[in-house]
């Protein structure tokens, strides 16, 4: 079960980080050629050591974190057209995915004290 929650947190943030490289510079960016938006995946990059290695505190914390993704899924699922707005909608699965296997790992692994 715990190794399972690690692999769909991992794959999720993995996943989303190509996301948000891929929609900010290939398939809908806001500007033609790409945006500075692409940067917004560089944040993504400080759980994922930990998140690979199994760190709770990096699960307990990147719960809280991915949740400013999600908040920017739902808004441009919500406001964008098209395209952009399917890949909202699945960055919104993707955090999802991550948040609830980030809090149950968290809550799987502490300790029995």
């Amino acid at each position: 079960m715990i190794k399972n929650l690690k692999l769909g947190a991992s794959f999720s943030l993995i996943a989303l980080i190509f996301l948000s490289l891929a929609w900010e510079v290939i398939l809908a960016p806001l500007k033609p050629g790409g945006s500075l938006l692409m940067l917004k995946a560089a944040p993504l990059l400080l759980p994922l050591f930990g998140i690979l290695k199994g760190k709770r505190y990096t699960y307990q914390w990147a719960s809280m974190f991915i949740l400013l993704y999600f908040t920017e899924g739902a808004v441009r699922a919500w406001s964008d057209t098209g395209l952009s707005a399917r890949l909202a909608l699945l960055e919104v699965v993707l955090t999802l995915l991550f948040f609830i296997c980030a809090i149950f790992y968290a809550k799987l692994t502490r300790n029995s004290s």
